[in-house]
């Protein structure tokens, strides 16, 4: 059956080692595109932090966002589908990281806000060049970030906890999934663990989006390369990891295709889509 759709994560997977959309990766989704192919942003960032190199490219409708907490419709901007935090769970993880070596973030509407000290000093907690870059342009800073978050627990569509080393981010993992019942948990990258409300990940946002346009599982494809994308290329017909890609990442995929600094994107289109 012919693919109709193609999922992609961004960061790592369809940006390359710059954070940029290179001119293979462009001109393959603008083939995609003139072909009728749906191509869908499946991405942890939020929807006001998506990058312009992508959201320039003229025919791509929808977004999945926060982790599959919210999808967007881009020409419109207007959110289709939300899943929010529980004001007891946002309670919960502010009480269980209080005291603890780390900072908070939370999204409301598509915008990020985030500890002061983070946004600061984001390679303090590990961040490289680019990442710093990222988060000191697109996290609005506030000085009480656990009662900023209290103040809006009902509007919160997700959270982040950022992390200096494995060790706090193992057992802070463990103690969340073992003390919060309502959440997804998972995490993109060495620093973070992502919160969600517990029927959301980029899966969920992936079955809306197909049921909106009336595709089958068949008719799907889906690029990742972290932990967070591992369901959505599990849940589609086909599942395609980058060649950087964490292993669980890859063994939930079918295919491993090229790294993101190699155009891994437009190969996989190209040489295992057809397209």
């Amino acid at each position: 059956m012919a693919i109709a759709c193609i999922a992609l994560d961004m960061d790592r997977t369809t940006l390359n080692g710059e954070s940029r959309l290179s001119e293979g990766n462009r001109r393959a989704l603008e083939r995609a595109i003139g072909r009728g192919i749906h191509i869908v942003i499946a991405s942890g960032r939020t929807f006001t932090s998506l990058p312009a190199d992508v959201l320039a490219v003229p025919g791509i409708e929808y977004a999945i966002t926060s982790n599959g907490a919210a999808v967007y419709h881009i020409p419109t901007g207007q959110c289709l589908h939300r899943y929010l935090l529980t004001p007891r769970s946002v309670e919960q993880v502010v009480s269980l990281t209080a005291g603890e070596d780390v900072a908070l973030e939370g999204f409301i509407a598509g915008q990020a806000y985030a500890d002061q000290a983070y946004v600061a000093d984001p390679a303090a907690y590990g961040a490289d060049r680019m990442a710093v870059d990222y988060v000191q342009s697109t996290r609005r800073p506030e000085a009480d970030i656990a009662a900023f978050l209290r103040a809006h627990s009902h509007e919160l569509e997700g959270m982040d906890v950022v992390v200096r080393d494995g060790e706090t981010k193992r057992r802070l993992w463990d103690r969340i999934l073992r003390e919060v019942p309502d959440l997804y948990v998972t995490s993109s990258i060495a620093r973070l663990l992502e919160l969600s409300h517990r029927d959301s990940g980029k899966h969920a946002g992936l079955r809306f989006v197909m049921e909106r346009l009336g595709l089958r599982r068949e008719e799907v494809a889906a690029f990742g390369d972290g932990d967070n994308d591992k369901e959505m290329l599990a849940f589609a017909g086909t599942g395609i990891a980058m060649g950087n890609a964490t292993p669980d990442c890859k063994a939930a995929a079918d295919i491993v295709t090229k790294c993101n600094t190699e155009d891994g994107v437009a190969y996989g289109m190209e040489h295992f889509l057809h397209i």
